[in-house]
């Protein structure tokens, strides 16, 4: 069985930047400590990525806050984060889910049993966004969530996220 780890948007921005939260720079050592514990090959990573024009965009219009502009010092990984995702194959994606992200996995899951484990940010809208592509692509994949490694907008949209991704049959870890 092959454990994947998916890193979801550990970007500036979402932890201490334009929409970071104190919830968000609480899980950074957790995140650290979870990427640790799986070998490199096995370690994806998500990137919110937006252009110049995200205002404009419906996203924009919707949450007019600018975050993860392409190249900006908030679109990058946190660099300690960064440091210890040397192998990890990395996706760009202007929207909460990636779909390229879960159509690699799909073919992977095509090939051998995985399991897929999601940390990040943020648990209410691109975990949560990922987990489910996750399980709509391979409904027989475990695919589970550490609560201690996901941080929310609002620690009650937190909360709502994780209710979500039970309902939906991912299974959420490290909750109290």
């Amino acid at each position: 069985m092959k454990k994947i780890l998916v890193v979801v948007d550990m970007q500036n921005d979402f932890i201490d930047g334009s929409l970071g939260t104190a919830e968000a720079v609480k899980i950074v050592e957790n995140v650290k400590k979870k990427i640790a514990q799986y070998p490199p090959d096995c370690v994806y990573a998500t990137m919110d990525t937006h252009d110049e024009n995200y205002m404009q965009t419906q996203e924009g219009r919707n949450l007019p806050v600018e975050h993860c502009i392409k190249g900006s010092d908030g679109w990058k990984i946190r660099s300690d984060i960064d440091e210890m995702l040397t192998k990890a194959k990395k996706y760009e994606k202007p929207v909460f889910g990636s779909i390229a992200l879960a159509e690699d996995l799909q073919k992977i899951s095509m090939k051998e049993d995985i399991e897929i484990e999601l940390v990040g940010l943020c648990t209410d809208i691109c975990v949560v966004s990922n987990a489910i592509l996750f399980k709509a692509l391979m409904p027989e994949v475990k695919v589970s969530a550490d609560a201690t490694c996901c941080a929310g907008v609002t620690p009650e949209s937190h909360a709502a996220a994780l209710k979500t991704m039970q309902m939906c049959q991912v299974n959420v870890t490290g909750i109290e």
